[in-house]
């Protein structure tokens, strides 16, 4: 009797180790945020423009294009405007030395909406490059007498 005594002991206490809750410290718990802030970006590149040749007397209409690309993040309205050029004088001029040939831009191909610095062009960006073409045209009437290589340089600005 004794070993059932002492078998039904040890079976008890084990019972009691096996259902014993173990005991744990005291915790504690906080909430915090992530985030980050996405910034609208536009960045524009541009091809040059060539009219050409033309021989010296009068001209006639001389057309040419050249293309910008924008790219601007999804959903940015844009605006690109074009500066008047290095040689402007009441109206855009390419030079050579100290002779000049006008001309001007537009954008669209019927030549009919100048593009300049107060004339701009608006867009929605799309997260991808988007092309735009530029529309120059030297107009008819100039009298050409200096022959050389006449030349502007014009900046192309994306304002976002």
């Amino acid at each position: 009797m004794n070993t059932l005594y002492r078998t039904l002991a040890t079976t008890a206490a084990l019972a009691l180790l096996v259902t014993q809750v173990p005991t744990q410290a005291a915790s504690g718990s906080a909430n915090f945020d992530v985030s980050i802030q996405v910034n609208a970006t536009c960045a524009i590149s541009a091809s040059n423009m060539s009219f050409g040749s033309i021989t010296t007397g009068t001209t006639s209409n001389t057309d040419a294009t050249s293309s910008l690309t924008v790219n601007c993040s999804n959903g940015t309205p844009y605006a690109i405007s074009l500066s008047n050029g290095a040689n402007f004088s009441n109206v855009r001029r390419m030079a050579w030395g100290a002779s000049y040939i006008e001309y001007s831009l537009f954008q669209d191909n019927s030549r009919a909406t100048e593009w300049s610095t107060s004339k701009a062009k608006s867009g929605v960006g799309n997260g991808s490059d988007q092309t735009l073409t530029v529309y120059g045209r030297i107009p008819s009437g100039q009298n050409v007498t200096n022959t050389g290589n006449y030349g502007d340089t014009v900046i192309a600005t994306v304002s976002y």
